[in-house]
C-alpha cells in the first residue's frame, strides 16, 4: 500500500456531492476535490448561482450543478435520483447545507425553528438516506476503502454561542450527534460518517457577524485570525481521501482553538 502523498492523500477519480456547494464552505471543500480530481456534483437552492459556480469550478476539472431546496423531501429525492441517473457509485457526500437565524429569546418564533432545523438537520438525514445505495456501491473493503459522509456542524454546536442562534446552535448540536448515531450505522456498510466543526469562516452567512463582532472574534481565536479555504480543504480531503479511512464518528472543530 501506497505511504506517498499521492496516495495517502488523493480524491482523484471519486465522485462527489457537497450540498450548499455554490458559497461559503461549501465552495471551498468543492473547490478543493475539483482541483485535485474529483467529479463533483454541486447542489444549492438556487439553479443560476449554482450553474454558475459549476461552470467556474469546470475549468479546473468537472462539476455539475444540481438545484434544489434540500429542506423539501420532494427536491431531496430529486437530486438523489438524478445522480442515480448519472452515477452507479458516490464516493463522497458532503452534508454542507444549512441555514441560520438569530433573535432575542422572546421572538424566536416556530417559523425561525422550522427554517432552520428543515434544512440543517432534517435535510442533511434524508439526503444521507437517499443517497445509502450509492455510497455502499462505492465502498470497498478489501481495499480498505469506505464511501464518506462529511457532516458539516459547527462549533456552536459544541460550546454556547455569544449570539441569539438558538435553533442554530441545537441543529448542529444534533447533527453532530446524529453523526455518531449514523457512523455506527452505516460503518458497517463500509460508509465513514464524520462531521466537521468550522469556527468562523467567512461567508454570506457569517458576514453580519465578522462586520459587527470581527474584533472580539479574532480576540477570542489563540491562533489569531479566521478560517481561510485552505484549512477547509485541508480537512476535507484529509476525511475524503485513504489517510482518513479509518476515521469514523469524529466531530473534528475547525476553528484555531477559539473553544479552547
Amino acid at each position: 500500500m501506497s505511504h506517498s502523498i499521492d496516495g495517502l492523500f488523493g480524491v482523484a477519480g471519486k465522485t462527489a456531492l457537497v450540498t450548499g456547494g455554490a458559497r461559503g464552505i461549501g465552495l471551498m471543500i468543492a473547490r478543493a476535490f475539483v482541483e485535485n480530481g474529483a467529479k463533483v456534483y454541486i447542489s444549492s437552492r438556487k439553479a443560476d448561482v449554482c450553474e454558475s459556480v459549476a461552470a467556474e469550478l469546470s475549468q479546473s476539472g468537472e462539476c455539475i450543478a444540481i438545484a434544489g431546496d434540500l429542506s423539501q423531501p420532494a427536491d431531496v429525492e430529486r437530486v438523489a435520483s438524478e445522480i442515480a441517473a448519472r452515477e452507479q457509485e458516490l464516493h463522497i457526500l458532503v452534508n454542507n447545507a444549512g441555514n441560520n437565524w438569530g433573535a432575542p429569546l422572546a421572538e424566536y418564533d416556530e417559523a425561525a425553528w422550522e427554517r432552520v432545523l428543515s434544512l440543517n438537520l432534517k435535510g442533511l438525514f434524508h439526503v444521507t438516506r437517499e443517497l445509502v445505495p450509492l455510497l455502499k456501491n462505492a465502498g470497498n473493503a478489501e481495499d480498505r476503502n469506505p464511501a464518506r459522509v462529511i457532516n458539516i456542524g459547527s462549533i456552536d454546536g459544541l460550546h454556547v454561542p455569544q449570539f441569539d442562534t438558538y435553533a442554530y446552535a441545537a441543529s448542529k448540536a444534533a447533527v453532530h450527534h446524529l453523526t455518531h448515531v449514523l457512523a455506527k450505522e452505516l460503518g458497517k456498510d463500509q460508509i465513514t460518517v464524520n462531521a466537521i466543526a468550522p469556527g468562523f469562516f467567512p461567508s454570506k452567512m457569517t458576514d453580519w457577524i465578522f462586520t459587527h463582532h470581527g474584533t472580539e472574534l479574532l480576540a477570542r481565536c489563540p491562533l489569531g485570525r479566521f478560517g481561510e479555504p485552505e484549512d477547509m480543504a485541508g480537512i476535507a480531503i484529509f476525511l475524503a481521501s485513504r489517510a482518513g479511512a479509518y476515521v469514523n464518528g469524529a466531530v473534528i472543530p475547525i476553528d484555531g482553538g477559539t473553544i479552547l
